[in-house]
């Protein structure tokens, strides 16, 4: 797999997949997270030829394929906080999202097999690295999982713009599992129906609601607030 960037080349290089190669600029060869690291040097053209895009900020790396997690093993951890995206196809979230959980201290991010964004070189990029630290883990189905983590003690709670129940009512101890659906179409009925409640995020403004990265953001914070209060 290629990824691309400084950020997630280097996290690539403290993480847990093996990096087989990197190349890099000259001036990108020069930091300091690069010493000792065996640096093929290439001009700007052979990067964005590798990375497929000219967003590689000097520095490429080959690596293993991505390691998906289990999810079953994400529900055993003691009082889990588990991000889960119902069908959240662009990377960009995907990344944005992982980024977050992983600086929040999530146990990890559940996403679908189909129908969804995959962790891809933008989705690399787009966590600046995260997700070589953060278990990502795809199930099939995600009502299904649901129900699994609600088998292991979990609670469920599903973001909803239109939920009648506040996103700070809940107290959010012990396993959680935080559901979020994709920009625009939400949760789909069957994931929605599989959580123990719907929350919402005050909207103040005209807008209807959050992006589904800033509103992983703004309640992750809050459940990690209620959380070290309690």
């Amino acid at each position: 797999m290629i990824v691309y960037g400084r950020n997630p080349v280097r996290e690539a290089l403290r993480g847990r997949r093996v990096v087989h190669q990197v190349w890099a600029m000259p001036r990108a060869a020069a930091l300091e997270w690069l010493h000792g690291v065996d640096i093929e040097r290439v001009d700007d053209d052979a990067l964005t030829a590798r990375a497929a895009t000219s967003e590689h900020q000097g520095v490429v790396a080959r690596t293993d394929a991505y390691p998906y997690a289990d999810a079953a093993a994400l529900l055993r951890a003691a009082d889990p906080l588990v991000v889960a995206l119902d069908q959240v196809t662009d990377p960009h979230n995907l990344g944005a999202v992982c980024r977050t959980a992983e600086v929040a201290g999530a146990t990890g991010v559940v996403i679908p097999d189909r129908r969804a964004a995959e962790v891809t070189p933008a989705v690399c990029k787009a966590s600046a690295g995260a997700v070589e630290h953060l278990p990502v883990a795809r199930v099939r189905n995600l009502a299904d999982f649901l129900a699994d983590a609600k088998g292991a003690g979990c609670w469920c709670y599903g973001a909803d713009a239109a939920a009648s129940t506040p996103f700070d009512r809940p107290d959010y101890r012990g396993g959680v599992v935080l559901v979020l659906g994709a920009e625009g179409r939400g949760l789909r009925p069957r994931v929605a129906g599989a959580c123990d409640d719907l929350v919402a995020l005050p909207v103040r403004g005209h807008l209807e609601s959050l992006n589904v990265s800033a509103a992983a953001a703004a309640l992750l914070y809050a459940i990690l607030q209620r959380r070290e209060r309690a």
